[in-house]
């Protein structure tokens, strides 16, 4: 049995079996079965979480999403980002024809085959994805998306003979380092807090003997951090959210109310003025943004409608209320949710497919009406102070 991209440690009496794989290769499935088979182990650990353990398990998972449900819990653009950041690795294995992390499906059954106890070994994806996104700024979220959309339409292939050296350790220090100067806030929450927080569930695992089936980038940090005991509990604590957008949310809309009252009180036609102007600008580019995403006309007029309201109020979107709208009208069927794999991969598919296309309405409408009250804001001050003026 060949030992590449296996790390062997011992540990206070127990073995543990590090196999760091490619996750859309061929021969990380195969070696993952080799070594499992041999090895008998007690316990097998997978670099998974039970949301993404499901997935993996329920290949209909699509078929059951409730598309109004994901908009009224205000995960629209979690579900966009996840299927952004999956199309990647789901292009690659349909190019080498294998299924996504084919490598974690068959430490699986291999698992169950052996009689191995399972164990899903990776931080909550919820947890890692909030902790990401609450430690960087502005530019690094403005950066990162940017990234992440572009991956999506990228035509690049990879060579079988490239994907294998992926799983060399020297190659995956040097991608990190490269990774971390484009993105420093990104390195701790995805790859270091994760090396410990899957070291800790590793060293618990059940028995003498113990195989990890890992991504590589993982291998060495976990090697180094195993040795440690780590806090599971600080490790799955959500970053406080800043108290700050939610004053600058509500200050705002106040600001705009108390100052377009004050016109009214001395100049009503003013005040009208500075009325329309925030409905127009606020309610205009909303709904532009919604036929961007080739929105239903009726779905733009309810942007248009809901944007100079919602522009008021933190807690509601405009996005919200014409996505409701398009997937009224244009209900996803079940076909749009079977070829959610494939339409993800081009520009084209994005916009074609009716479950993307409603995602696509709440984020652009979402971003005019944010355009909007920008605009609109500063026309409300120009008049403001053009009335105080005379």
């Amino acid at each position: 049995m060949s030992e590449e991209n296996i790390t062997r440690l011992h540990l206070n009496g127990k073995e543990y079996i590090l196999i760091g794989t490619a996750h859309v290769s061929k021969n990380s499935a195969e070696q993952v079965k080799e070594v499992i088979e041999r090895e008998q182990p007690d316990a097998v650990c997978i670099e998974l979480d039970a949301q993404r353990f499901q997935s993996v398990k329920d290949n209909n998972k699509w078929k059951n999403t409730d598309i109004f449900q994901v908009i009224r819990d205000k995960k629209a653009v979690m579900l966009l980002m996840n299927l952004a950041v999956s199309s990647f690795q789901k292009r690659m294995a349909k190019q080498f024809g294998i299924r996504p992390g084919e490598e974690m499906i068959q430490g699986i059954e291999s698992a169950e085959e052996t009689g191995a106890e399972l164990v899903l070994a990776d931080r909550d994806i919820q947890i890692t994805f909030a902790r990401i996104w609450g430690n960087m700024g502005f530019k690094g979220k403005s950066m990162l998306l940017m990234q992440v959309f572009g991956s999506i339409f990228s035509r690049e292939e990879i060579s079988e003979e490239e994907l294998e050296k992926m799983k060399q350790q020297d190659t995956i220090n040097a991608m990190l380092q490269e990774f971390t100067a484009y993105f420093p806030d990104l390195k701790k929450p995805l790859i270091d807090e994760r090396d410990q927080y899957l070291s800790q569930k590793i060293k618990d695992a059940p028995g003498d003997k113990v195989v990890a089936i890992l991504g590589a980038a993982h291998v060495p940090g976990i090697t180094k951090e195993i040795e440690k005991e780590q806090d599971l509990e600080q490790l799955n604590t959500r970053p406080p959210k800043s108290k700050w957008p939610k004053v600058v949310g509500w200050a705002i809309p106040i600001f705009i109310i108390g100052i377009i009252a004050y016109t009214f009180m001395t100049n009503p036609a003013a005040g009208w003025q500075q009325t329309i102007s925030w409905a127009l600008w606020n309610g205009s580019l909303s709904a532009i943004g919604a036929l961007v995403a080739f929105a239903h006309p009726l779905a733009a007029l309810t942007a248009f409608v809901a944007a100079p309201f919602t522009s008021l109020n933190p807690l509601l979107a405009a996005g919200w209320f014409a996505g409701f709208a398009q997937a009224y009208i244009k209900r996803p069927n079940v076909g749009d949710f079977d070829s959610l794999a494939d339409d993800v991969h081009s520009v084209k598919g994005f916009w074609n497919n009716k479950v993307t296309r409603i995602l696509l309405v709440i984020v652009f409408a979402n971003i005019g009406s944010s355009l909007g009250t920008l605009i609109g804001g500063a026309d409300v001050i120009r008049v403001f102070i053009q009335n105080l003026l005379n």
